[in-house]
């Protein structure tokens, strides 16, 4: 999940109170009377100075009352992780990855793990990453988790703000298949990935 904090934010020469929020790759604001979206790759100019991080792109320059998080925002602009860093890929990782359309990270995916299976499902697999975009989908999860090492990871990546796929079908999909959440990552401007792993508890020893 991206960093969130309440806080007051002026931009095109309006001022509230909202919800700031730094994604993978965009900076949001939510008011009821300003809301405004800036993505990375648009940022001309970064800082942060007292408390206020100030972000100038082609629509002019928006400033939020961060208080002490302005400079960790400030830095994370700058220099954000990838998604693979997110997720803690490692070059010696066996992953499969189903259902998953983002050829992008598929490519990231192919070039940073040592075995990747695309569209089909390896056995043991520390990662398996699976796109999902209705409820109906999830019904593979006990399946898949099968597949994963004991100590692997079932990534499910689906649509934000979708209802064909809420997150609480989601957490109620991994508990019945016998798996606990414990990460969320926003993947994309449009998708969140929840990683899901076997309880301590129930892995074999």
């Amino acid at each position: 999940m991206g960093a969130e904090a309440s806080c007051t934010a002026t931009f095109a020469g309006t001022t509230a109170k909202g919800k700031a929020r730094l994604e993978t790759e965009t900076l949001e604001f939510r008011a009821p009377n300003l809301r405004f979206t800036i993505p990375f790759k648009e940022i001309r100019a970064v800082s942060a100075r007292d408390g206020t991080l100030a972000v100038t792109s082609a629509n002019g320059e928006a400033s939020l009352a961060l208080g002490v998080a302005a400079e960790k925002w400030a830095a994370k602009i700058q220099n954000p992780r990838s998604r693979l860093e997110k997720i803690g890929v490692k070059p010696e990782w066996r992953v499969s990855a189903v259902g998953v359309e983002d050829k992008a990270f598929l490519g990231e995916l192919d070039r940073a793990a040592a075995r990747v299976s695309i569209g089909r499902v390896l056995a043991e697999n520390d990662a398996i990453f699976f796109g999902a975009s209705s409820e109906a989908q999830l019904s593979r999860l006990a399946r898949l988790r099968a597949s994963l090492k004991p100590d692997g990871a079932l990534w499910i990546i689906r649509p934000k703000g979708r209802a064909e796929i809420s997150e609480r079908a989601v957490m109620n999909a991994g508990k019945a298949a016998g798996l606990v959440d414990v990460k969320v990552v926003s993947f994309s401007a449009t998708h969140t990935a929840e990683k899901f792993v076997i309880p301590v508890k129930n892995r074999p020893r």
